[in-house]
């Protein structure tokens, strides 16, 4: 048996025709660039996720980097987010002209740990990215206070929590903004590059919409210099019409990591995902902690099963951040957790046969 980490051809295969037509549209009105087709995505997404604005955007690096621009955010300023994300998640504060301060994470959910986040905060501080790891939120209750005791913008960083909750609130509702990325293989995916910003604040919006279009709100009209970040029209046609489908991909996909970590929890070498209490777990990845991660990654691959690292090195650690001078100790938790997260198969056509012959490697990999 082959099972890939993940398949984008059955989910397509799953809604073929709502997809096709959608395309077709798109070419058959060459409505490639913006118009009513990346209003329809944007109206569309607000409306689902309860919030006043969704600006689309190329993609889910340049809605970070668009958010703190036009919050102000940049040279001199620092800004506080996770040890252990993708780099998008630093390299756009460094982009701004910040610099970026990392902090270890929570032991049990992989998350930044909101109790470290005090003694990071200098007079240069003026914000926070909180990164919804693996679809799981982050302890926003907790990390808001501090935010709001130091007057810190918090900029969710969403990209791999589409439709998580924390308390019944969903990400990127709670903080100024949120940030997310429709990278094919995220639960929301677009057939390429795509991305977007949602907040409840008018002029943040408006700013933010008009930098990612040129600087201009209408054409030729540049208020400010800006960039070009746009969603087109075949993506947001896409994305369109996956919507509707994905709170009950959702569901599937929480059925199917609750059916692993049922059958994985009797495997002592394996340490299985813990939920949040009060929290809505999306499931982007389900990632288990193993002895002799590497090993079986190899015996896996043997037996047909694909497997990823999210993320193998740290980001204090990468070259690109040695001017920073980090110590390893100061994310001693990230550090050590490195060298054994594994990402299973997860998706939400992936059955139980296929999930059962995944869970025995394991199994005999370790008996």
């Amino acid at each position: 048996m082959n099972i890939p980490f993940v398949d984008l051809k059955a989910q397509y295969k799953s809604i073929k025709g709502e997809i096709d037509n959608a395309i077709m549209n798109v070419i058959n009105e060459t409505a490639f660039i913006s118009g009513k087709y990346v209003n329809e995505f944007e109206e569309s997404f607000a409306k689902y996720y309860g919030v006043k604005h969704c600006i689309s955007v190329a993609n889910g690096t340049d809605s970070l980097y668009i958010i703190m621009k036009m919050l102000g955010i940049g040279l001199g300023d620092e800004v506080i987010t996770a040890a252990n994300s993708w780099i998008s998640s630093s390299e756009t504060i460094s982009q701004t002209g910040a610099k970026p301060v990392f902090v270890d994470i929570d032991p049990e959910y992989y998350s930044m740990d909101e109790k470290l986040l005090e003694k990071l905060i200098t007079s240069k501080t003026k914000a926070i990215i909180p990164v919804h790891l693996h679809g799981q939120m982050c302890n926003m209750g907790a990390i808001m206070n501090v935010a709001e005791r130091y007057n810190l913008f918090v900029i969710e960083d969403c990209a791999q929590a589409h439709f998580s909750e924390f308390k019944s609130v969903r990400a990127g509702t709670i903080g100024v903004a949120g940030s997310f990325s429709f990278y094919p293989g995220k639960n929301l995916g677009a057939y390429g590059d795509a991305g977007c910003i949602i907040t409840n604040n008018d002029e943040l919006a408006l700013k933010c919409r008009m930098y990612s279009r040129h600087g201009a709100l209408k054409k030729h009209q540049h208020q400010i210099e800006g960039i070009n970040s746009r969603l087109d029209g075949i993506q947001a046609a896409i994305l369109t019409a996956k919507l509707p489908h994905i709170l009950k991909w959702t569901e599937k996909r929480i059925e199917n990591a609750l059916y692993y970590s049922k059958k994985l929890v009797a495997i002592p070498q394996v340490t299985i995902p813990k939920i949040r209490p009060n929290s809505l777990h999306s499931f982007h990845l389900y990632v288990i902690r193993a002895k002799k991660r590497n090993q079986l990654i190899d015996f896996l691959k043997s037996k047909g099963i694909e497997t990823a690292i999210h993320y193998p090195t740290i980001l204090p650690a990468l070259p690109c951040y040695t001017y920073l001078n980090a110590k390893v100790s100061d994310y001693a938790v990230a550090y050590s957790f490195q060298e054994e997260i594994l990402s299973l198969p997860l998706f939400p056509e992936l059955c139980k046969e296929q999930m059962d012959y995944v869970i025995d490697a394991i199994d005999k990999f370790y008996n």
